[in-house]
């Protein structure tokens, strides 16, 4: 990266900024973890992969709570709304859905229109996968805000990735 090229002088601030964004896909993604940060459940991780207990992907959420085992996906219409996105998008869901992953969908307008409206659904639906348990699904790819809390869960069972 150009920062670590040049002197360190008047980089803090886009260091830090860079830090907070890396692990990030969207600009959305941003909106969510600042969102989320307020939350007394913040999601644990940001972008892993999740598999089956036989090995099959599932999904990468955009945010995992492990401890719940709730995903939060933040779908644009520009992103999958196609015929082909929708398609993927649809059976991305039928996967969740096969191995009892609770979702939460949101539409980046909601982040920025109705931020508290938001936090309360993802509030609600983390108390709901509370009392279901967690599915039995392991992650794979854990951020780099995860490695440095030391979370090394990969879920029920199932080897740290």
């Amino acid at each position: 990266m150009e920062l670590d090229i040049g002197g360190q002088r008047g980089t803090a601030i886009p260091r830090r900024i860079l830090s907070e964004i890396t692990h990030l896909r969207s600009v959305a993604e941003l909106d969510a973890k600042r969102l989320t940060a307020a939350m007394s459940r913040p999601p644990t991780h940001w972008n892993v992969k999740l598999f089956s207990p036989d090995g099959r992907y599932i999904a990468t959420p955009d945010a995992w709570w492990d401890d719940v085992g709730l995903a939060w996906e933040i779908d644009s219409a520009e992103f999958h709304y196609s015929r082909d996105a929708y398609d993927r998008t649809v059976k991305r869901n039928s996967r969740y859905g096969q191995v009892s992953v609770p979702v939460v969908q949101t539409l980046p307008s909601e982040l920025r229109g109705n931020p508290s409206t938001v936090r309360s659904e993802l509030e609600a639906a983390y108390r709901a996968a509370s009392e279901l348990g967690r599915p039995r699904v392991r992650i794979v790819g854990l951020d780099s805000a995860s490695a440095s809390r030391g979370s090394t869960s990969s879920g029920p069972d199932f080897p740290a990735a």
